[in-house]
């Protein structure tokens, strides 16, 4: 097990170690999402998502006050169908008990969190887990704020607090790590066909294109 490790391969994520939590994807988030295009932020999301089910990383979903903001985003549910995201009235996730005790519950240190707004809904609870011992990984490009200047200050903020900012295809990259790993191959190719925009587009170009040769041989 690594031991907060800032360089050399420790410092690499693997599945063994991380959790994920997903924080407040809601519709009322996403009405003044401006820092990114909205859309992006919900196919990295649902990417990130679909990822952690391929390398079977223990995901928590969390809501704020849902009655009035929202349900969970549908791609997200669609990933998660058994889970009911918890429900919070706190701001700050990380001082709602029953998600501090799922987190835990895994065992894992490395925690994986995405969320909206970056400077609230990310970065408070990120900031105090890094306090409580956790290493923290803020997936930037599953999260967003109402500017372009509260996402970067809010990154800003966690790096100097100990968080690691990262996007969701490298930690799908850290997650598989080697492409003998066959038994993640075709989820881990799956998940970037549907979500890794260019990369998935060029994926299946070649897929054809190997088809085609397949062919051409028989």
């Amino acid at each position: 097990m690594s031991t907060k490790n800032k360089a050399g391969l420790d410092a690499l994520l693997t599945p063994e170690e991380s959790v994920v939590v997903l924080i407040d994807h809601q519709p009322f988030q996403f009405a003044n999402l401006n820092s990114h295009e909205p859309t992006m932020v919900v196919n990295n999301a649902v990417g990130l998502a679909k990822t952690a089910k391929v390398f079977d990383v223990p995901t928590i979903l969390t809501t704020v006050l849902e009655e009035r903001g929202g349900y969970l985003i549908q791609g997200l549910r669609d990933v998660f169908p058994e889970q009911k995201p918890i429900n919070r009235t706190f701001i700050n996730t990380w001082q709602d008990e029953r998600v501090v005790d799922a987190v835990k519950a895994t065992g894992r240190k490395k925690l994986i969190m995405a969320g909206l707004w970056t400077e609230i809904c990310l970065a408070m609870p990120a900031i105090q887990a890094v306090g409580e011992g956790f290493e923290v990984f803020a997936v930037t490009d599953a999260s967003g704020s109402g500017s372009k200047e509260g996402h970067d200050m809010a990154v800003r903020r966690m790096v100097q607090a100990g968080v690691v900012p990262i996007t969701w295809l490298a930690v799908l990259g850290e997650w598989q790590r080697d492409w003998a790993r066959e038994k993640t191959v075709p989820g881990a190719t799956e998940v970037q066909a549907q979500h890794g925009g260019a990369s998935g587009v060029a994926y299946a170009w070649e897929t054809q294109l190997l088809a085609g040769r397949a062919g051409s041989a028989a």
